[in-house]
């Protein structure tokens, strides 16, 4: 691969942060090792070593955008300090090509003494901007933070969403060749962060580079090319979002005692390359609906290949099918007509305050739609003997516009420390295709049924 075509080339990157008991530890640190080597004898630590990080590697390309999930804890924000150059590795190297605006910690590279004026130029001045560049462009920077006359006030006086809103708008307008994106986005209103993902799809467009780390599955799926998994500062998996962001929720719901046995399940999987020819995605562009008309049908050689089962807690479920109001099995699917999701849980052990529930998906895995059979608490069966067998059914309009989409069952209940868990989950455990009504109208996901009145007005 060229090195024209790199933006960031991490290689077996490892970075060890030293843990001290008490302070008194660090000042031993400091003094005892350097005595010992003087009078020749072997220095001994007082810290204990945490590798945040641990033999790491990555690469992208220009223009690429790519994802970066785990849970709190795994290094994802680590890396991203390593890759801005605010943190060195420990061990291997770093080459990033480029102009990088981060946003990476709430209010980080900001002074809190000074203004948001002052701010926006000191921040482009460290971004490698002339004082003319920053003038040309403070008004567009203030109008997208919208934070009115708060730009000439102390940034200490902010509310911790106005700090994002300047920020981020001081990032996307520095023309950056790599755009990092840490959680921060989390904090802005719901109006705010359409804005803002907005703006990165044109910076997207335009053909920088982007990292992003956040743990909505949605924002990843929908924003990225690629996603890498971290958990214990490794890297367990990378690829397509949909694939990588299931085995990011099987790790988060394995039981405590299964963890591991999930962590080397995922790390042992599909390379990238196998993952980058998902059988899915390929099913979907490369076969078509057998030719009968707006019938429903039944493809036995349609099945999902990304499927991925979790950890049972005392639950099973099987049998899943999707049938006609008349109890045809189906899976090619007639867009304005009624269905029934059917499946069926076994109970190995009993259970406490249980519900069932499903989820529709796109091939992206962008979530459609999904339901459950009670809100929780009093509504949910109480009590569930083990061996007790449920059959669940969902009753549903297909609203979905013509395309392929995947389907997710899941049984919820208490789990060993009382708080609601899955007890089962199935992710991607069917596929269908739905197709026209023969009303082509429609554009998008889903069919709200617009119907279009349009009438001339005479003067």
């Amino acid at each position: 691969m060229s090195s024209d075509a790199l933006a960031i080339e991490v290689v077996d990157v490892g970075k060890c942060f030293h843990i001290y008991a008490t302070p008194r530890d660090r000042l031993k640190q400091f003094l005892i090792p350097r005595l010992r080597r003087l009078a020749r004898i072997a220095p001994r630590d007082h810290f204990r070593e945490f590798w945040a990080l641990r033999g790491v590697s990555c690469r992208v390309l220009r223009g690429e955008t790519v994802g970066i999930i785990g849970q709190n804890g795994s290094g994802k924000s680590t890396l991203l300090q390593v890759i801005c150059g605010t943190s060195h590795p420990t061990t291997g190297t770093v080459r990033v090509h480029g102009r990088v605006a981060a946003l990476l910690e709430l209010g980080s590279g900001f002074n809190h003494e000074f203004t948001g004026r002052e701010n926006v130029f000191m921040n482009g001045a460290l971004l490698g901007l002339r004082h003319e560049q920053i003038q040309e462009r403070f008004q567009a920077i203030a109008d997208f933070a919208d934070i009115g006359p708060f730009m000439d006030q102390p940034v200490k006086t902010y509310s911790s969403g106005m700090v994002v809103r300047l920020a981020f708008s001081v990032a996307v307008h520095v023309d950056p060749d790599i755009l990092v994106i840490d959680e921060a986005l989390a904090v802005g209103d719901e109006r705010f962060q359409r804005k803002c993902f907005s703006r990165m799809e044109d910076i997207k467009r335009g053909g920088a580079t982007i990292l992003f780390v956040s743990h909505s599955g949605a924002m990843v799926t929908q924003l990225c090319d690629r996603v890498m998994l971290l958990d214990g500062g490794e890297k367990l998996a990378e690829g397509q979002p949909k694939d990588v962001l299931a085995q990011y929720q099987r790790l988060i719901y394995a039981p405590s005692d299964a963890r591991q046995a999930a962590r080397a399940a995922i790390r042992e999987g599909r390379s990238v390359e196998a993952m980058d020819a998902h059988p899915a995605t390929a099913l979907t562009t490369n076969q078509s609906a057998p030719d009968a008309g707006v019938q429903e049908y039944f493809d036995p050689g349609m099945h999902s290949q990304s499927s991925v089962d979790y950890a049972s807690r005392g639950a099973h479920i099987s049998e899943v099918s999707l049938m006609t109001q008349d109890g045809r099995r189906v899976n090619g699917l007639v867009r304005g007509r009624a269905y029934r999701l059917r499946y069926t849980v076994r109970f190995d052990r009993p259970g406490s305050r249980v519900r069932f529930g499903t989820l529709i998906k796109t091939v992206s895995g962008i979530e459609i739609a999904g339901s459950a059979s009670s809100l929780g608490g009093n509504e949910a069966i109480q009590h569930v003997p083990a061996g007790a067998e449920y059959e669940v059914e969902f009753t549903f309009l297909c609203a979905l516009n013509p395309g392929t989409y995947f389907l997710n069952a899941g049984v919820l209940g208490d789990g060993d420390d009382a708080t609601e868990t899955f007890l089962h989950r199935r992710v991607d455990v069917a596929m269908f295709r739905v197709a026209a009504d023969g009303a082509d109208r429609a554009s998008g996901l889903v069919d709200l049924q617009m119907r279009p009145t349009v009438q001339l007005r005479t003067p």
